[in-house]
């Protein structure tokens, strides 16, 4: 009875470990592609390069991370609105601009369902 539990109980932590890892593989692929757009990211008004627009979302996200349990939280909370304004965050590449949650959510699409990139707005 007792090996029982222990296997039920390791399976268990093994699934967990499992689920953490896949979503933080999740959020560092939409960090990566964030700073590999070359895209340009507006936040508050000002406009960032896609290096500092990734830098600011990792810092966003430290901050953020107890309310995150998957990858579209990410999104949410640390890459969609200024938390001190409101202000959505646009992102525009080759002229086109979007709200950066609608460009990081078909970006998680897109590599969930394991399609290469567009890396830009189309």
């Amino acid at each position: 009875m007792k090996i029982a539990r222990y296997i039920v109980s390791l399976m268990i932590l093994v699934s967990s470990m499992s689920v953490l890892a896949g979503k933080q593989s999740e959020i560092q692929h939409l960090l990566s592609f964030v700073e590999k757009s070359g895209c340009e990211f507006e936040r508050n008004g000002k406009v960032y390069d896609s290096a500092k627009a990734r830098s600011h979302m990792e810092r966003k996200y430290g901050h953020v991370k107890k309310y995150v349990d998957e990858a579209e939280d990410f999104i949410k909370y640390a890459a969609t609105e200024s938390s001190m304004s409101g202000k959505k965050y646009q992102v525009t590449c080759n002229g086109k601009t979007q709200a950066s949650a609608e460009w990081l959510k078909s970006e998680l699409s897109r590599y969930r369902a394991g399609t290469p990139s567009a890396a830009v707005v189309k």
